[in-house]
């Protein structure tokens, strides 16, 4: 059973544990001929060996409560990949964080020497942020570090490019990574049927894993770590937040679109 080409979804905020999809996230990709996959069509490049990628993701037992979701070295990049289900403007400093660890990593595994007269070469930093939470951000955006200083100018730059993954976004780049394009099609089921009044967040998730691995999507994850899964959604879901937020949500769309028709009729008014 393929993935559908055209799925309609209510986005609406559940506040299940953000942490399911960050977890699902690395887990998908935590083997290297997914890695490597994924890099291939965010680079356009033909990597077939999964052995010339170098998984580097931080561990925070080592690096002092640092740590970031994929990160990996191959050929001459080194590449951080980082998961967000909300907006978060300050991905940039955290990037620059990671990256200093990394680098770090690299100096000492390869014992470069930094107070030799010879230039030491490093791979060149690439950093992607995957988003897919409810706010509506466009397909793809650059990110900087130098918007977050207090005045223009500084020494330092970091840049990420920020790409939208929900289900029917960034279509190009999930017909090429198809393993993205299944995490992206189960996030949108857990959402349809959680919006389902009818049904207990419980069933629904066992709804959308079910429907999921019928359809043989990220099917080796959610048939081993089926109880995993549901129960990072279930840890920390209020459903009294959620009716509150769901209000509030209409609320907010229905003032916006009084102040457009507001804006409307003003304008026809100044016409005549």
């Amino acid at each position: 059973m393929e993935i559908p080409k055209k799925m309609t979804i209510e986005y609406q905020n559940i506040h299940g544990n953000r942490k399911y999809k960050n977890s699902l996230f690395c887990k998908t990709f935590h083997k290297k001929k997914d890695l490597l996959n994924l890099y291939n069509a965010l680079n356009g490049t033909n990597y077939n060996n999964p052995d010339d990628l170098e998984i580097n993701t931080l561990d925070n037992a080592l690096y002092l409560k640092v740590k970031n979701d994929v990160s990996c070295l191959i050929g001459c990049t080194m590449n951080l990949y980082e998961h967000q289900s909300s907006y978060n403007p300050n991905m940039l400093l955290r990037g620059m964080v990671y990256f200093a660890q990394l680098y770090n990593k690299y100096v000492e595994m390869r014992k470069l020497n930094l107070f030799s007269s010879k230039l030491q070469k490093i791979p060149t930093p690439q950093y992607i942020v995957f988003y897919n939470g409810l706010q509506n951000e466009p397909d793809r955006q650059i990110l900087k570090l130098s918007d977050a200083f207090q005045t223009e100018g500084g020494c330092l730059e970091c840049e990420a490019v920020m790409l939208n993954i929900n289900y029917g976004r960034n279509r190009e780049l999930m017909e090429k990574c198809r393993r993205l394009e299944e995490y992206s099609f189960f996030v949108a089921t857990v959402r349809k049927y959680a919006a389902d009044k009818n049904l207990s967040l419980t069933e629904a998730i066992s709804l959308a894993i079910d429907e999921c691995i019928e359809a043989g999507v990220l099917a080796d994850i959610l048939i081993e770590q089926r109880a995993e899964v549901t129960m990072y959604i279930l840890e920390s879901f209020d459903k009294e937040i959620y009716e509150r937020d769901l209000k509030a949500e209409a609320e907010a769309a229905g003032l916006a679109e009084g102040r457009a028709e507001g804006r409307a009729e003003g304008a026809r008014e100044k016409l005549k």
